[in-house]
């Protein structure tokens, strides 16, 4: 396959996952503002906060370094080693299992039975979600290195609307059930996902489009672990690509979800708080999760393609180095957009949408200024996913080893600084610590992407420097806005607030317009590249 064949794949790729992400998050952003009206925040600090994060660390730390080294060199691969290596994420996530559900059992908090009754149960059921998507890890990376790319946007969306529909029924149905009810949503959500995976893969193995695409393996039984006399059973070279992801995806966990675990085991702030905080960082980072985060997905495939891990960019093809660079500017300048215009607008609009969502539950007290700290983080957080995509498909196994200790180093000030400024500042604390951890991990990852194009004729960080007339239409933007929120927002009545809005959505327009006549070169590569009624265009 082509370096323009792979671009256009991801470029496809990253259109569907945007398109899924959106859904996910409109479906989530609903689900949350119904649930509101029928369960306490309490509970919704446990589910979001404490239940969420026993599910996202079983499941990151069993599977992220098996992703990122079978998607590492594209489909060229012995795929029954790999498949043989996907299935350890099983046994691995048992074991993580068991140690993290006596944890949260036994040395964590126990919510007050009464107020949050079936804690228990709820910590068995949603690890047991965690074991059962794990089943299709295996399926999961044939899809993605061989570019299914409407697999996962089927899979995910049929898996959300059952989790949706089960949770509104039984909240409305039967609210005493309290965390029955999520974890049995979790349970239907991962089995939806499993089903559609196996499913998907029981008619395409042997089928004529299998056959047309060469796909490696032939039969449902070539999906199960197996051994080849003379071969060896795993990929050992891939294995210790694996360990060395693994210890960086130990640390990385640790920087995610960082105030979550400060949250959970050191105890800065009740659970009602931590349901407040979720849902406002729910809410600001609505944005970098269904834009961002599957662009980054989406392209790292590309580079990791593209790119020959830890050669010199001289030792390399010069084409597929060429068409790497002006997509990784492409890529740079576009987030750098989208996050300034979330800086901008969310200062002025923070406070009009938590009234709108939650009213003065979430618009009073704390929860304005932390949509407000959200929004400037938010374009850190853009900045850092498209530089860390290309970093880790483009270093050596020494380099991402290396690298680990760096991310030691974060994770361990990360940790101290979420506590000193939580102490001081409140939730505002967490996401004063994660903007300075974010812009170290910008800073190390610009100072590799520098040295990497240092001796060729590319230089993709020119996509972080944007146009003096667009800065000056934020910068008119965010005074106008201000102005019209202290004139207008919010306590006038819905006539000033739609005012309010009606400014917002002007000086929006007068950006985009802006972005249009003076960014051209990334317009040219959102229309040929990012939106699907293009994606048979190339750049």
């Amino acid at each position: 396959m082509s370096s323009q064949d792979m671009l256009k794949n991801a470029s496809t790729l990253a259109s569907y996952n945007v398109l899924l992400q959106v859904m996910f998050r409109v479906l989530t952003f609903l689900l949350n503002a119904f649930t509101l009206r029928f369960v306490s925040k309490e509970l919704i600090g446990v589910v979001n906060v404490r239940l969420t994060l026993l599910y996202s660390t079983l499941v990151f730390l069993s599977r992220e370094a098996f992703r990122r080294a079978c998607l590492s060199g594209g489909t060229d691969h012995n795929w029954r080693q790999v498949i043989n290596l996907l299935w350890l994420t099983l046994p691995l996530g048992v074991l993580w299992a068991s140690l993290l559900v006596c944890v949260w059992l036994w040395l964590l908090e126990v919510p007050d039975p009464l107020t949050i009754p079936h804690y228990g149960p709820a910590v068995g059921l949603f690890a047991l979600a965690a074991l059962q998507e794990l089943l299709a890890e295996p399926l999961w990376v044939l899809a993605q290195a061989h570019m299914f790319v409407r697999l996962k946007v089927v899979a995910e969306s049929l898996a959300m609307v059952a989790k949706c529909v089960l949770t509104v029924v039984l909240v409305v149905s039967a609210p005493q059930w309290g965390l029955y009810i999520f974890s049995a949503a979790q349970l239907v959500y991962t089995g939806f996902l499993v089903l559609c995976y196996f499913v998907y893969f029981l008619r395409f193995l042997g089928s004529g489009e299998a056959n047309r695409k060469y796909f490696p393996l032939q039969c449902v039984a070539d999906l199960l672990p197996s051994s080849v006399e003379g071969e060896p059973v795993i990929d050992w070279t891939l294995a210790r690509l694996t360990w060395s992801f693994f210890k960086q995806s130990f640390l990385k966990q640790i920087l995610t979800e960082g105030e979550r675990y400060v949250m959970t085991f050191l105890n800065v702030l009740s659970f009602g708080e931590q349901g407040v905080y979720d849902i406002v960082n729910n809410l600001g980072s609505m944005v970098a999760r269904f834009i961002f985060l599957p662009i980054e997905e989406s392209f790292y495939v590309f580079f990791a393609k593209v790119l020959e891990r830890g050669r010199d960019v001289r030792q390399q093809k010069q084409e597929e180095v060429a068409i790497a660079a002006e997509v990784l500017e492409c890529l740079l300048k576009l987030v750098l957009v989208i996050g300034l215009i979330i800086t901008v607008f969310g200062y002025a609009y923070s406070h009009l949408a938590l009234d709108i969502y939650g009213g003065s539950l979430l618009s009073s007290g704390a929860g304005p200024s932390l949509l407000r700290c959200y929004s400037s983080y938010v374009l850190l957080l853009a900045i850092n996913g498209i530089t860390e995509c290309f970093v880790f498909a483009a270093m050596s196994k020494e380099e991402v080893d290396r690298y680990n200790l760096v991310m030691l180093a974060l994770s361990i000030s990360f940790l101290l600084l979420s506590y000193m400024l939580t102490w001081w500042a409140g939730g505002i604390g967490f996401i004063l610590a994660n903007c300075l951890n974010m812009g170290l991990r910008i800073l190390h990852s610009l100072f590799y992407i520098h040295r990497y194009f240092l001796l060729s004729q590319w230089t993709p960080l020119r996509g972080l420097r944007p146009s003096p007339l667009l800065l000056l239409a934020l910068a008119l933007s965010a005074v106008l806005t201000a102005l019209s929120e202290g004139v207008f927002c919010c306590d006038g009545g819905w006539l000033l607030r739609l005012v309010h809005i009606a400014v917002g959505a002007g000086c929006l327009l007068g950006v985009l317009v802006t972005v249009l006549l003076t960014e051209t070169k990334l317009v040219q590569f959102v229309r040929t590249q990012l939106l699907p009624r293009y994606g048979k265009k190339h750049t």
